[in-house]
């Protein structure tokens, strides 16, 4: 599967709907995910916390307990028909570890269903897209501070989850860093997961015929080219058909990363849109994957030709 094909989409929420809330990979603060719950349940959600999401690994402290643990959270979730929705408590690191060990074909089997998180998380989407064919939501995490304290990356979730048709149309805090317009799929995610997950079989041979979200945390400059590089060298940015770019939270100044970013995606010839508020960002914006959409860089618009959840 390339990024052309755009995936099928899971119904919205409705109040009182049951949601899931899963800890695929890091350790999950007590305190924050009780901050979220809270949330939910103003929003006339259901939640429900898996067994194992405040767990620790014994031997791992930034694993939220046993691969075996977390990927039977994620599948029971998953597989369980008075879901609707499965939320990801946070990221950090562990979703690669427990991908393989999930049971594609029975989660095939349990229909689709909404699917929402970021960072670490980007494995998960690939593998969604992959696997079951669904759009899903990049988007904040049920123990996320960024959503805990943040109105806006509130609201805008849950526009998304009940009244997708609303948030139709992504606007970008930034300008162009290069002009022009294109259509395309949504994909993407965290850039060093996306780098780290190239040749698996989660993962998307190509970004052909897609628009590119692309964002990261916490990196250094350089290490933020060599994953570029990285997918540059292995042509799976060939045929890509525009870019958008998200926060670099926690990594250098933004002026160098700017060049740098201009400096890897400018010969590809596509637009290039930066600043688009979403990612490791406040107030991070919720952006679908699997969506076909128009990306005008010089306006700073993503409109979606559908809404994310039908």
């Amino acid at each position: 599967m390339s990024g052309t094909e755009p995936l099928r989409r899971p119904a919205r929420l409705a109040p009182g709907a049951r949601v899931a809330v899963v800890a695929p990979s890091g350790p999950v603060p007590e305190e924050r995910l009780r901050a979220g719950l809270d949330v939910l349940r103003g929003w006339d959600l259901d939640p429900v916390v898996a067994p194992h999401a405040l767990d620790r690994h014994d031997e791992f402290g930034y694993l939220a307990g046993s691969d075996a643990d977390r990927a039977a959270d994620l599948q029971s979730a998953w597989c369980d028909p008075d879901v609707d929705a499965v939320l990801c408590a946070r990221g950090g690191y562990g979703a690669q570890r427990m991908v393989d060990l999930l049971d594609w074909p029975a989660m095939r089997a349990a229909g689709p269903k909404v699917f929402v998180g970021f960072s670490d998380i980007t494995a998960l989407h690939e593998a969604f897209a992959v696997r079951l064919g669904l759009v899903t939501l990049h988007g904040p995490m049920a123990a996320g501070i960024d959503f805990v304290k943040s109105a806006r990356a509130q609201d805008h979730l849950r526009s998304t989850l009940f009244t997708p048709e609303t948030v139709r149309t992504l606007h970008s805090d930034g300008t162009a860093l290069v002009p022009g317009r294109a259509r395309g799929v949504t994909l993407g995610g965290c850039l060093s997961l996306l780098s780290a997950g190239l040749g698996t079989s989660h993962a998307r041979p190509s970004a052909r015929g897609g628009l590119l979200c692309l964002e990261d945390v916490g990196e250094e400059t350089y290490r933020l080219d060599r994953c570029l590089t990285q997918l540059l060298r292995t042509g799976w940015l060939d045929g890509v058909r525009g870019l958008l770019l998200g926060s670099w939270a926690r990594c250098e100044p933004y002026h160098g990363v700017r060049a740098m970013l201009a400096d890897r995606l400018g010969g590809l010839g596509v637009p290039v849109a930066e600043q688009f508020g979403f990612g490791h960002c406040e107030d991070a914006l919720t952006v679908p994957f699997g969506v076909a959409a128009e990306l005008d860089a010089d306006a700073g618009t993503l409109t979606l030709d559908e809404p994310a959840l039908s």
